[in-house]
């Protein structure tokens, strides 16, 4: 018996290898740690024990995952569901018990002396082959982003529906196995008492929780903010699993309560970590309980029991699917996902088996196939749409529609400037983008800030720009820039490490105080840096000329000639007829594009060749077609390309002569 020290060790080592070496085959994780599972468990190098312990921080990975799955949700979106979670899942769930029971029914009497299974045995396998894996499909699905699609969103509902129909049925199979006149009176009690709690919850927390929340993030301490979060989502699966439901149903709610609060983003980066590795661990307790000599010696019954349930379950949730009003291809998908064997299954089949409704044997047998339908489970979401479009003639028209729709939904959304901060300097950049109609997401740590601004209508969101995920919650990989506005340069340092890792061709502006810092944001990944102090002496400066006389035009061009010299980025402009000349036009710099004709000389010539750096001026970038190419020493130009030079205005004529003249 390993303690648990040694336990944990061995649990993170193998978790640890095995996703490396799957990652190296660029394979999911999943299956990593589903594999590490069956290799370290009892029934093959036996180093780690199936124990309690285990298969109680396994269900926290469960919990933590459909709290992750309750943020994406929220009561209206909810109750838009329930004909699919109330409707489709029902029948589901109740069709597959129907249909396992007659099939069993219909096979003993065809073959009496093979199968002899009474209709209560029927229903244990019928209830346990109705559930399907909340943990590895969600998880799937959010990989995939496909959980706001419409098969996703119907594989979600029958599996909230699933969630919710363990319950009576752990109460009906003890009445089963021994048979009383109690079962109607245990039902009715457990409807009532599941009500209650739900009605507890849902109404009541909702006004609690976001009360409390408030309360919690104005004491500026994130180890407290953490430690809410934790306390909110495990109290809230205590609660429901004391009224005889599910910890993973208490944790959906308490998720979707808060979906509805400023501090989603928030909450939903923070509880990442613990639902990744806890999840990793219930994937391994997965892989621990198959027997693989098991499989070996009973090779073809294991098989059958394995295809048979996959195919029923499949062909039975795609059909209802259609019936409640799917697309074939979407019907396709519903089915494919929810056609493996489930966690609750588990529940159930070993339940059966401690009560003597299920031959003990035939429990390792289905254990052992259930097992490998969850581990086939990632091998058949790879190939969704090859199955899909085999199968359904209309998939490709409707796969060609849903990328159009997705394309023209994210050439709405894209574009968005991410506002780091939402302070005074955020809030005046964020009314000048809005004059502009420049959409923005500003993220802020302030929680009564954040509630000021989203009541005026600002789009703010309480989240914290130094994390990866807030970024990308915030779409920075649809975002055409990136301003950090608060002035903590190990803060702004960190914002740009994750974001020129997410979308190293964003361009990002930082604030800084004074000088100082820098040479070190540009090395951090600033495109441009913007010192307070520098433009504070600026303005100073104009406002002091301005009183002592100096003209309106001349303190422009000395404020903009500081600023050019300071801000590499703001150096030059293309020049118009209606720009006011002045006594030092010919030095100032500015921007002049010159297309190339056929005849031009610099065809078939390098940047680098060319040497316009000696005539005083500089190549910025190439237009090539509707595509923009960087200064880059060995691109050769060709017939057509728009050359942009940087200069005063001797310096470009002399540039744009080389260009063009023999």
């Amino acid at each position: 018996m390993n303690s648990p020290l040694e336990l944990t060790l061995i649990l993170l080592v193998a978790a640890v290898l095995g996703v490396v070496a799957f990652r190296m085959m660029n394979l999911p994780p999943m299956l990593g740690y589903l594999t590490v599972g069956i290799l370290i468990g009892p029934h093959a190098l036996a180093l780690a024990a199936n124990s309690n312990a285990t298969h109680m921080l396994a269900e926290f990975g469960i919990v933590f995952l459909m709290f992750s799955i309750g943020l994406e949700f929220s009561l209206p979106k909810l109750k838009s569901m329930r004909r699919n979670v109330f409707g489709l899942g029902m029948a589901q769930v109740v069709l597959t018990i129907v249909v396992t029971v007659l099939c069993s029914s219909l096979m003993a009497k065809l073959l009496p002396s093979v199968m002899g299974i009474s209709w209560s045995t029927s229903f244990a396998l019928g209830a346990a082959l109705s559930m399907s894996s909340t943990a590895i499909v969600l998880k799937l699905l959010t990989e995939k982003l496909e959980l706001e699609s419409e098969h996703g969103r119907r594989i979600t509902s029958i599996l909230l529906f699933q969630d919710l129909a363990v319950v009576p049925l752990i109460i009906v199979l003890p009445s089963l196995a021994h048979p009383g006149p109690d079962l109607v009176e245990d039902l009715v009690m457990a409807g009532i008492k599941a009500c209650f709690v739900l009605f507890l919850l849902l109404f009541l927390g909702q006004i609690l929780l976001r009360r409390w929340f408030q309360i919690v993030v104005q004491r500026r301490s994130h180890e407290l903010f953490m430690l809410n979060l934790l306390l909110v989502t495990l109290g809230a699966a205590w609660i429901t699993e004391i009224a005889g439901l599910s910890l993973a149903l208490g944790a959906f709610v308490a998720g979707m309560l808060i979906s509805e609060t400023e501090f989603r983003i928030q909450v939903e980066e923070d509880i990442k970590p613990f639902r990744d590795v806890l999840l990793g661990l219930f994937f391994i307790s997965v892989g621990m309980l198959l027997d693989l000599r098991l499989v070996v010696d009973h090779f073809l019954l294991v098989l059958l029991l394995l295809v048979i349930p996959l195919c029923l379950k499949f062909g039975l949730i795609a059909l209802l699917a259609r019936v409640f009003g799917a697309k074939p291809g979407v019907a396709l998908r519903t089915g494919l996902g929810l056609a493996q064997g489930g966690e609750f299954g588990f529940v159930l089949l070993n339940q059966a088996g401690g009560l003597g409704l299920v031959d003990p044997a035939l429990v390792q047998l289905i254990l052992a196939a259930m097992v490998l339908s969850m581990l086939a489970t990632p091998f058949i979401f790879a190939n969704f749409d090859r199955i899909a479009m085999k199968f359904s003639s209309s998939e490709w028209m409707e796969q060609s529609l849903n990328l159009t729709r997705i394309a023209s939904r994210a050439m709405k959304e894209e574009g968005q400037v991410i506002i780091a901060g939402f302070g005074r300097s955020g809030q005046s950049l964020a009314k000048l983008l809005e004059e502009e109609n420049i959409p923005y997401h500003a993220l802020d740590l302030d929680p009564e800030r954040v509630i000021e601004a989203q009541n005026a209508g600002a789009e703010v969101s309480y989240g914290d720009a130094t994390r990866r995920e807030s970024l990308i919650a915030a779409g920075i990989h649809r975002a055409a820039a990136l301003v950090i506005t608060y002035a903590d340069t190990q803060a702004a340092l960190k914002t740009l490490h994750f974001a020129n890792e997410l979308a190293p061709n964003l361009p990002a502006i930082v604030r800084s105080v004074g000088e100082d810092d820098l040479d070190v944001l540009r090395a951090g990944g600033a495109d441009e840096v913007v010192p307070e102090a520098i433009e504070g002496s600026l303005m100073l400066a104009s406002h002091a000329l301005l009183l002592k006389g100096v003209p309106l035009r001349r303190v422009i061009q000395r404020v903009q000639a500081a600023r050019s010299e300071r801000y590499a980025s703001l150096r030059g402009y293309f020049h118009g007829l209606g720009d006011v000349a002045d006594d030092d036009e010919h030095l100032q710099v500015r921007l002049h594009s010159v297309p190339l004709h056929d005849k031009a000389s610099a065809i078939g010539l390098s940047m680098s060749a060319l040497n316009i750096e000696a005539l005083g001026a500089e190549i910025t970038a190439v237009r090539r077609g509707k595509s923009r190419i960087p200064f880059a020493p060995d691109t050769v130009l060709e017939a057509g390309d728009v050359v942009v030079l940087r200069g005063a205005a001797t310096a470009l004529e002399r540039a744009e002569k080389r260009l063009l003249e023999k």
